[in-house]
């Protein structure tokens, strides 16, 4: 059956494997699938939290629009530069140092 937010992309000579995306398209993890049965990969699927639609243009509820999103991991705090440098922390060339 038809999941939201599940593509599948059959890649010729490739080991078959379920790659998680954030929002952003970041890669989250890789899910090795060669070892799976189908009743196995469909179980996965659910457990991860895939909304499975009657059809595949039936509508998707909306508390399952970004479903199976994950909170995106917890980044340590930037650091401050030191009091006593004179010289202002480099930006990217194209970066805007107040951005």
């Amino acid at each position: 059956p038809p999941s939201h937010n599940l593509e599948m992309k059959h890649l010729p000579g490739a080991d078959p494997e379920l790659v998680l995306l954030s929002h952003r398209y970041e890669e989250l993890e890789r899910i090795p699938l060669s070892d799976m049965t189908r009743e196995e990969i469909n179980q996965l699927v659910q457990e991860l939290g895939f909304y499975r639609k009657e059809t595949p243009d039936a509508p998707v509820p909306e508390e399952f629009q970004f479903a199976p999103a994950r909170p995106l991991p917890t980044l340590p705090p930037p650091q401050a530069p030191a009091v006593d440098s004179k010289t202002p922390p480099k930006c990217e060339e194209r970066e805007h140092p107040d951005l």
